[in-house]
């Protein structure tokens, strides 16, 4: 079999700490990227525009989330409004003349500033009371978006994005738009499999499991999170940019709202805290399971397998949705990431019983 450690043998510390030290993994990589970036060549623009590009925005939006929650431990029920911040300062400065690539670095540091001051909270306060400062925050940010004409454009405005170009590029076409939307998910997630390994990474995962440990150990708590907030809000506004110029193409207030956040933070439970892949796994679990699930569901029922009234079947596919979520955190409270490395393990040991712990 390929998939094995045997032979693999490091003489050198840089090979050891490689991000992907088993040949197999990185070959596994090289294959899915390159199936990534050929995906407009294969795919009908049904399935491009419709799954996987969303898939990949969100898979972004958890990526930046995790590293909040995930890393620093720092619970976020309000991701959606600093996604919708970064969202709208993009549109405006764009609007005004800006370059896209200037108005994304902007985007993000609006939405970082403004995040980091209500992830202030954090510093005193955490668990639940940290949970109802981020709410606050997004009914708070909903309020202003909704309220203020500059902003929005009112309560029921829909906020069309203008043309842009990126890298001299223009931006119109439905591939242009996943490459773009892709290329920022790379590289979210090879800075997130690095910052790990850095000493940001460790303060980071110390804060998140005993703060008054890690400041008997001179980690700063205080330095940290806003760190951790301000680093997480500037990955979520960009992501929420992009979201707006690559997927929606125009925004209103309803598609921020505090439902999203919830969604945001499914992604990152279900795909498991803390991982690269679980927020891979997670968004495409929450955003594409309800989706396969009713398309499954009404199969069986147009051919008479499912005795049942049109109503229970508009239902039942979200019920089989709940009861997954619950088992996944019944059976494994680690998420996705988990079974997947727990199949990876089986591969690397396969055909013995045993497996490495």
């Amino acid at each position: 079999m390929y998939y094995r450690l045997s032979g693999v043998h490091h003489n050198r510390y840089e090979s050891a700490r490689a991000l992907w030290p088993v040949p197999a993994d990185r070959t596994i990589v090289i294959l899915l990227l390159l199936l990534a970036l050929a995906a407009p060549l294969y795919l009908s623009d049904l399935y491009l525009g419709s799954y996987v590009l969303p898939w990949v925005i969100w898979s972004a939006a958890a990526l930046s989330l995790t590293l909040l929650m995930g890393l620093a431990g720092q619970l976020h029920f309000g991701f959606a409004a600093v996604m919708a911040i970064g969202a709208y300062a993009a549109i405006h400065m764009v609007r005004a003349g800006v370059p896209f690539e200037i108005a994304l670095l902007a985007a993000g540091i609006v939405a970082a500033v403004i995040g980091t001051v209500f992830g202030a909270a954090a510093l005193r306060v955490k668990g639940l009371y940290l949970v109802m400062a981020t709410l606050a925050m997004q009914y708070l940010v909903d309020w202003v978006i909704v309220n203020v004409p500059a902003i929005s454009g009112g309560a029921h405005a829909t906020l069309r994005t203008p043309e842009v170009r990126f890298l001299f590029m223009p931006i119109e076409s439905l591939a242009s738009r996943y490459w773009l939307a892709l290329g920022w998910v790379v590289l979210m997630t090879l800075f997130f499999l690095n910052v790990k390994r850095t000493s940001f990474g460790r303060a980071l995962v110390a804060i998140r499991d005993k703060d008054f440990a890690a400041a008997v150990i001179g980690v700063d708590p205080f330095r940290y999170k806003l760190m951790a907030f301000f680093t997480s809000s500037f990955m979520g506004g960009v992501t929420g940019a992009i979201l707006a110029f690559c997927y929606y193409r125009a925004v209103t207030p309803e598609q921020f709202g505090f439902n999203v956040s919830i969604q945001l933070v499914a992604m990152v439970l279900v795909g498991g805290l803390g991982s690269v892949i679980g927020s891979y796994l997670g968004a495409g679990f929450v955003l594409l399971a309800p989706i396969v699930l009713t398309n499954a569901i009404a199969a069986l029922a147009g051919a008479g397998w499912v005795p049942v009234s049109q109503n229970f079947i508009s239902h039942l596919p979200l019920m089989i949705y709940g009861a997954m979520i619950i088992g996944f955190l019944l059976f494994e409270p680690l998420g996705l990431a988990k079974i997947y490395d727990n199949i990876r393990k089986y591969f690397l040991v396969w055909p013995f019983r045993h497996a490495r712990s």
